[in-house]
C-alpha cells in the first residue's frame, strides 16, 4: 500500500517521539523518527520528506538549528514545530524563518491526524503550485511555434483539434524539427493543462532502466534500488506523458506499455500489485514506425495503439519561408534589449545553409552568433565554420531533379492518410512510391 507522504519526526521526549510515529503511521503515513537532532540532519536528502515534525527544544542542537538546516536542504518539506506551552514566541519566530506552522505540547492522537492532514494537503498545494509555474515559465519561453510554412501550419490546426481529446498522438520528424514543442502544445491546448506534463527520453535509458523509469519499481527489486519509486506515470497522473524516441523502447517493454495503453494498468517492478492512472500519451519518434514493423523491431499492436493520431514534422529544408523568419526570431530572443543587425553576407550564408539540424541548429547557431557580435551586427566571422564551407551544389537556390522529387514526395507522404493515398495524389503506382521512399530515406 502506498504512504500518504513521507514524514520525519525530530524529538529527544521517547513519549513524544512514540506518539508522534503511532499517531501518524495509523492514518497511512510513512514515518522516520529520530531522538537525535544531529543523526536526524545526517540522513536528511532533498525531497526525501514531504512534512517534517520538529522540536522546539532539544539538545545537542535546538529546534531552530534543524529549521534552518532543512530549509536549505530539503526547501519543498513543509516543516512544523512541536512545541510547548511556554515556548509559544519561539513557534512564532520559527514560523518566521520558514516552518508552516506549529502544535502545542500536549495533544491526543485524534487532534494530531486532523492537523497532519491539513497539513499534508498544504503540502499537495504548494507542490502543485510549483509544478504548475514551471511548466508555465517553460511554456512562455518555448511556446511560440514560428511558421508561416502552410504544410506546418495544417499540422498545428491537427493538432490544436485533438488536443483536448483522449487520443495518442504519434509526432514524426527528423531531430530538432520541434516534436517536444508539439507536445507542449498539445498539453497547453487540452483539458490537462494544469497537470503535470512529464518527458521520458526512452533512447537515453537502458534497457534494464526504462521499465523501471516509466512504471517505478520496489525496494529491492534490483540492484540499486534501495527505496520504493513512483515511475513517471504515476507522477503525471492526470496530466501528459510525452515518450520521446519511442522507436528505441526493447520489445520485452513494449508488451508492458501495450497493456497500459489498453487498461491503463501496470505493475512495479517487482511487485504484483496492480496499478491504474489516468494519463493521455504523445510519443514522438525521428524515424517511421512503420519501417520498424516491416522490420520487426517494434510490435503491430503497439503501434496502432500509439498512432491514433499521427502528425509529421518536416524538415527546416522544406520550409525555406521560414527560415528568414525564424533567423529574426532567434536574434530576438537572446538579444531582448535590442534585435542585431545581421550583415548581409551573414544572412546570405544563413538562408543558404540546409540545416541538417534542423531548428535546433538553426537555433543554437543565432545564440552563439548574438553571444559573439557582443550587441554589434551579426558577421560571417561570428558564424560555425561548417555554414561557411562552400556546398557542393548547382547556382543559388536551384535543385537537383532529383532533390525536388524528394522534396515533394515528402510533403505529401505528411499530409496523405497512408501510401495507397500518397500514390494517388502522385498519380503513380504504390510499388513505385514504396521504392521511392526506400530511395530517398523518406
Amino acid at each position: 500500500m502506498t504512504p500518504r507522504g513521507k514524514v520525519l519526526v525530530v524529538d529527544d521526549e521517547p513519549n513524544i517521539l512514540k506518539t508522534l510515529k503511532i499517531g501518524l503511521e495509523a492514518i497511512g503515513f510513512s514515518v522516520d523518527g529520530f531522538s537525535n537532532p544531529v543523526e536526524a540532519l545526517e540522513q536528511l536528502t532533498p525531497d526525501a520528506y514531504d512534512i517534517a515534525f520538529i522540536d522546539l527544544m532539544m539538545q545537542p542542537i535546538d529546534g531552530m538549528q534543524v529549521l534552518r538546516e532543512l530549509r536549505q536542504r530539503s526547501p519543498s518539506t513543509t516543516a512544523v514545530m512541536v512545541t510547548a506551552h511556554g515556548s509559544i514566541d519561539s513557534a512564532v519566530e520559527a514560523i518566521k524563518n520558514g516552518a508552516f506552522d506549529f502544535i502545542q505540547k500536549p495533544f491526543d492522537l485524534k487532534e494530531l491526524q486532523l492537523f497532519a492532514g491539513k497539513i499534508l494537503d498544504h503540502h499537495a498545494l504548494r507542490h502543485e503550485v510549483r509544478e504548475l509555474r514551471r511548466q508555465l515559465a517553460s511554456a512562455r519561453s518555448e511556446s511560440d511555434i514560428v511558421t508561416r510554412n502552410v504544410l506546418m501550419r495544417r499540422q498545428i490546426e491537427l493538432a490544436r483539434q485533438v488536443a483536448d481529446s483522449p487520443l495518442s498522438v504519434l509526432i514524426e520528424g527528423e531531430s530538432g524539427t520541434g516534436k517536444e514543442l508539439l507536445a507542449l502544445f498539445i498539453h497547453g491546448e487540452s483539458g490537462r493543462r494544469e497537470k503535470p506534463f512529464v518527458k521520458v527520453n526512452c533512447a537515453a535509458l537502458a534497457e534494464n532502466l526504462l521499465e523501471s523509469e516509466l512504471f517505478g519499481h520496489v525496494k529491492g527489486a534490483f540492484t540499486g534500488a534501495v527505496k520504493e519509486r513512483e515511475g513517471r506515470f504515476e507522477s503525471a497522473a492526470g496530466g501528459t506523458v510525452f515518450l520521446d524516441e519511442v522507436g528505441e523502447i526493447p520489445q520485452s517493454t513494449q508488451v508492458k506499455l501495450l497493456r497500459f495503453l489498453q487498461n491503463r494498468e501496470f505493475e512495479r517492478v517487482g511487485e504484483n500489485v496492480v496499478r491504474k492512472v489516468d494519463v493521455r500519451i504523445l510519443a514522438a519518434t525521428n524515424r517511421k514506425l512503420s519501417e520498424s514493423l516491416e522490420e520487426g523491431s517494434f510490435r503491430e499492436d503497439l503501434y496502432y495503439r500509439l498512432n491514433a493520431v499521427r502528425i509529421t514534422l518536416p524538415p527546416l529544408r522544406e520550409r525555406p519561408e521560414d527560415i528568414l523568419l525564424l533567423i529574426h526570431y532567434f536574434a530576438k530572443k537572446y538579444s531582448p534589449k535590442a534585435e542585431p543587425e545581421i550583415a548581409p553576407e551573414a544572412l546570405k550564408i544563413l538562408t543558404a545553409h540546409r540545416w541538417p539540424g534542423n531548428i535546433r541548429e538553426l537555433q543554437n547557431v543565432m545564440e552563439r552568433s548574438v553571444l559573439l557580435a557582443r550587441g554589434g551586427p551579426i558577421e560571417p566571422a561570428h558564424l560555425p565554420a561548417e555554414l561557411l564551407e562552400p556546398r557542393p551544389s548547382g547556382p543559388a537556390g536551384m535543385l537537383s531533379l532529383e532533390e525536388t522529387e524528394r522534396q515533394h514526395i515528402a510533403r505529401v507522404l505528411a499530409v496523405a492518410a497512408d501510401l495507397e493515398a500518397a500514390a494517388r495524389v502522385l498519380a503513380i503506382d504504390p510499388a513505385t512510391l514504396w521504392r521511392k521512399r526506400k530511395k530517398y530515406g523518406l
